[in-house]
């Protein structure tokens, strides 16, 4: 449930922009090289989500920090 929050509460965020060339492109802007960009806005939103999951599961592997949002934190706790 906290990630399915995590998840929601970044793509509140997100930012929109249609381009010249028709297609959309989506960033969540607090967060670094979480972007997407596609045909239509469904399916930007869906790449931007896409990547926000694999943005997540990258950064939990490697011990990144990860940013707050709406004071939920996702952290990897290590057990000895």
């Amino acid at each position: 449930m906290m990630l399915t929050d995590y998840i929601r509460a970044a793509m509140r965020r997100a930012n929109y922009e249609k381009l010249e060339n028709g297609s959309y492109y989506g960033e969540i802007p607090s967060l670094e090289g979480v972007w997407a960009n596609a045909q239509t806005l469904e399916a930007c939103r869906e790449e931007l989500q896409s990547a926000l999951e694999d943005w997540i599961m990258f950064s939990l592997t490697n011990s990144f920090p990860i940013p707050p949002m709406d004071g939920i934190t996702l952290a990897v706790t290590r057990v000895a």
